[in-house]
């Protein structure tokens, strides 16, 4: 409406409604209860294997309790393994994207927060070109004037009361949204990590598989090559040649998936590194410059639900879920908007900066739902079934979580007894190969076996080999499943804007 400005009565009251609304104002829907952490003492129903030593296998002890790094992947002093983490989480495009994911976030949430918390103010400025008819307005004898220019400066003020808390559940669930960009990085983070630690394992054990293999089929070479002298003198049949050109071919055959395989995992390395397959300039790095942990970390079920990142953002989905609850109830109830605006309308631009506001506005707004066809209700429904879903995908996170460190401990149990075997059939083999030797040297004994005792040797350091890759392997699982650390990491500075 328009009003001369000396007209104030309504303005006190309307102030007074608003301070009784916000007084009066409060928030629907369930409150967020973090869920209870899981109570079961152990990962599986039979007890913890006990730690024992076996001959030829480093035994690391597990520890309840104890702390991990954030940059956990430095328990293997390795200066080569630390240098691709690095570059990789430095580097990796998954992490710019996680890192974006969580800005674009944080700055909706600012977006809302700044959108309904505070009074909406604009200013105005108009130029309009108008043309009246007295007629129009009962004036039929009244002379038309010509057309005319208005000119404008004003503004305008408006605010929705959260009277039951619906923009404050929104709020909650922009927050919630936050949380879950912020862990999904932390995931994001430690998956890279551990990605990268495990296939720079796998690739020094292909490349010490690789070494051996070689090393077999040099001797098995040798050996074929003696056993046809013998055959073309007449000492063996053709059996005997032709069982050992098959055993050679069946060794060079193990070759080149070997070889295949270390090439995928440095081109792997290099994606994860962010560059490249082609401009790869991966550090070499040998099982040999590893060391296994002297202890690894054990946490129980319950820190686990606490730390482990995927089941935080699981978590963070629950929390949203909830508050959407209360966005859809809130929807169900009135809601009030304030309104204002003022402004100098004259017919030249220099009247405006001489004359006083000469048109005003101030009115409130009351919108109740009354009939939606079921929609709003339909939504609350909704919104209920969507918060039981997160419900149970948040208990399917935390029970696979719990089935994962399970899983490597059993994994873990028995890489230590695979390696004791290995280590003794290595230690047994390289025995008779020595004895071999040494009856060779007395005559006693053909090069043929001598060969065969080599040959011998070297596959079980193969095997050995493998035992080996698979205990940092299932090392580095471990400690990925119990969260990686990332909770022991300084806060990150504050972006305050």
């Amino acid at each position: 409406m328009r009003a001369p400005l000396s007209s104030h009565s309504g303005i006190p009251w309307l102030a007074a409604c608003a301070v009784a609304l916000v007084c009066a104002g409060c928030t629907v829907g369930p409150d967020f209860r973090t869920p209870d952490a899981p109570t079961a003492p152990r990962y599986t129903t039979a007890p913890e294997a006990p730690v024992v030593a076996l001959p030829g296998a480093t035994v690391p002890v597990l520890v309840a309790g104890r702390g991990l790094a954030p940059e956990w992947w430095t328990e293997f002093g390795s200066p080569a393994l630390d240098a691709l983490v690095a570059r990789a989480l430095a580097n990796s495009p998954t992490l710019a994207q996680a890192t974006a994911r969580l800005a674009q976030a944080d700055e909706e949430r600012r977006a809302r927060t700044g959108a309904t918390e505070y009074p909406a103010v604009n200013a105005t400025l108009g130029v309009n070109r108008e043309r009246v008819d007295p007629a129009t307005f009962g004036f039929p004898e009244a002379p038309v004037p010509g057309p005319f220019t208005l000119y404008s400066v004003g503004l305008q003020v408006s605010y929705t009361f959260d009277m039951f808390g619906g923009t404050r559940r929104e709020l909650e669930a922009l927050a919630a949204e936050v949380d879950y960009q912020r862990y999904q990085l932390e995931a994001a983070r430690l998956t890279l990590a551990a990605n990268v630690a495990a296939t720079a394992i796998r690739r020094a054990g292909l490349a010490a598989q690789i070494d051996a293999t070689q090393r077999i089929v040099a001797a098995q070479r040798r050996q074929q090559d003696i056993v046809a002298q013998r055959y073309e003198l007449g000492g063996v049949a053709l059996l005997e040649l032709e069982n050992q050109r098959a055993l050679l071919a069946q060794t060079e055959s193990a070759l080149p998936p070997l070889v295949a395989a270390h090439a995928q995992a440095t081109h792997l390395l290099a994606v994860y590194t962010g560059v490249a397959p082609g401009e790869a300039e991966l550090p070499a790095l040998r099982l040999s410059d590893l060391q296994l942990p002297a202890e690894l970390p054990l946490s129980l079920p319950s820190q686990v639900a606490r730390q482990r990142p995927d089941i935080r953002a699981s978590e963070a989905l629950l929390h949203k879920a909830s508050a959407n609850v209360g966005v859809a109830t809130a929807n169900l109830y009135p809601r009030i908007t304030l309104s204002a605006s003022a402004s100098p309308t004259q017919l030249s631009l220099s009247d405006l900066a001489s004359s006083g506001l000469n048109i005003w506005s101030i009115g409130a707004n009351l919108l109740q739902p009354v009939f939606r066809g079921g929609e709003l209700t339909a939504r609350k429904r909704a919104a209920v079934a969507a918060f039981e879903q997160a419900e149970a995908a948040y208990r399917d996170t935390v029970l696979q979580g719990l089935r994962n460190v399970a899983d490597v401990l059993r994994a873990l149990e028995s890489d230590t007894q695979a390696q004791a075997s290995r280590s003794a059939q290595a230690a047994h083999a390289e025995a008779v190969y020595r004895i071999a030797l040494g009856r060779y040297d007395d005559g006693g004994m053909s090069q043929l076996d001598v060969l065969d005792a080599e040959r011998q040797r070297l596959a079980a350091g193969l095997a050995r080999v493998q035992a080996e890759t698979d205990r940092y392997a299932d090392a580095v699982a471990l400690l990925q499943a119990l969260g990686g650390g990332w909770w022991n990491a300084p806060p990150p500075a504050t972006d305050a804007r």
